[in-house]
């Protein structure tokens, strides 16, 4: 069982400014691979209101362009979704020891890179494992709608990497801009930022929590998300 310690919201973030009245709204996105073929729509709303009841609308903050997370999510009561048990990292590494957070990363994600932080290198495997457990479900990363991170302190410190763990977030997520539809460059570690690991415009209603462990010794990120299942 999760031990909760710290809860990190949106609206205990500083890139996510407080909602105002006038709210921009994403209205219909697709993705098809890593390359946008469909178009998001950003109106302006004097107010929120309910959804239809086959529609997802996403509140996002106003005024940006490519925010990493959504205000809030509202759902149709028709629209069919998907929810995924936590993830975590597999165990990819095999020069580190069993056990160790080292041992639960992929070496060939971080090639190249300098500066990434071992709970950034464990998220880069959890999130393409939740990508890979979404296809099986006939969904994509593109349907995220919430999400929630769960993360461990790595050995030595005394707080969760946020950080990393955004950094990380942001190679499979939040990474199109929503008023040009260009592939934003994302950092990894301390290298120069350059085109993310997938290009996605999905922007979920994320909570990221801090807790004292995690299931498997090593693990120090578990993540789950809600998808929908897109009208046909």
């Amino acid at each position: 069982m999760k031990q909760i310690k710290n809860v990190t919201t949106a609206k205990h973030m500083p890139h996510l400014p407080h909602m105002k009245r006038r709210t921009q709204i994403l209205t219909a996105t697709a993705l098809t691979g890593a390359f946008l073929t469909g178009s998001v729509a950003l109106a302006d709303a004097q107010g929120w209101w309910s959804p239809g009841p086959k529609t997802v609308r996403v509140m996002l903050p106003e005024g940006q362009t490519n925010p990493s997370i959504a205000n809030g999510v509202a759902v149709g009561g028709e629209v069919a979704v998907y929810q995924s048990s936590g993830l975590g990292p597999t165990a990819l590494n095999p020069s580190a020891p069993e056990g160790t957070p080292e041992r639960f990363t992929d070496p060939a994600l971080t090639e190249g890179a300098t500066g990434v932080t071992i709970t950034e290198a464990q998220a880069l495997v959890v999130l393409r494992n939740i990508k890979t457990n979404l296809e099986a479900a006939g969904l994509k990363p593109a349907d995220v709608i919430t999400m929630k991170a769960y993360l461990a302190n790595p050995p030595g410190t005394e707080i969760a990497d946020y950080a990393g763990w955004n950094r990380a977030y942001r190679q499979y997520f939040a990474n199109i801009d929503l008023k040009s539809h260009e592939v934003v460059p994302v950092p990894m570690g301390t290298s120069p930022a350059k085109a993310p690991l997938l290009a996605n415009d999905a922007r979920p209603a994320r909570v990221s929590l801090e807790v004292a462990s995690l299931p498997v010794p090593g693990w120090l990120v578990e993540v789950e998300v809600t998808a929908r299942y897109k009208k046909r």
